[in-house]
């Protein structure tokens, strides 16, 4: 039985799935965070179901996506993340952002 497959796409397809049991092995640096319109939005990309979802960072959507990723064991690059787009972007409000989270207890245990 043919394959109308290359090699390397199964060897990509292959590697993908031996990352599955909540292991991460990524090339290059991965970003969870996409701020959007000032800081007002931002796309969060969810390691754990591999979706990207477009929210306010002022909604409790965006708590609770933040909330899922630091239980699935990234609370700390995401919160790296945000402090870098603070400092990045002063007048975007991501310091306020981070408070929020903060306040919630998203990156607490």
């Amino acid at each position: 039985m043919a394959s109308n497959t290359s090699k390397t796409a199964r060897a990509s397809v292959r590697a993908g799935q031996a990352g599955q049991g909540g292991a991460l092995s990524v090339l290059g640096e991965f970003k969870y965070l996409i701020p959007l319109n000032g800081g007002k939005h931002a796309y969060v990309r969810n390691l754990t179901n591999g979706k990207t979802a477009h929210l306010r960072t002022d909604s409790e959507a965006f708590v609770e996506e933040i909330r899922v990723l630091a239980a699935a064991g990234h609370a700390a690059k995401v919160r790296a993340e945000i402090n870098t787009l603070a400092a990045t972007h002063p007048d975007h409000g991501w310091d306020k952002t981070e408070k929020r989270l903060v306040e919630a207890g998203v990156f607490e245990g």
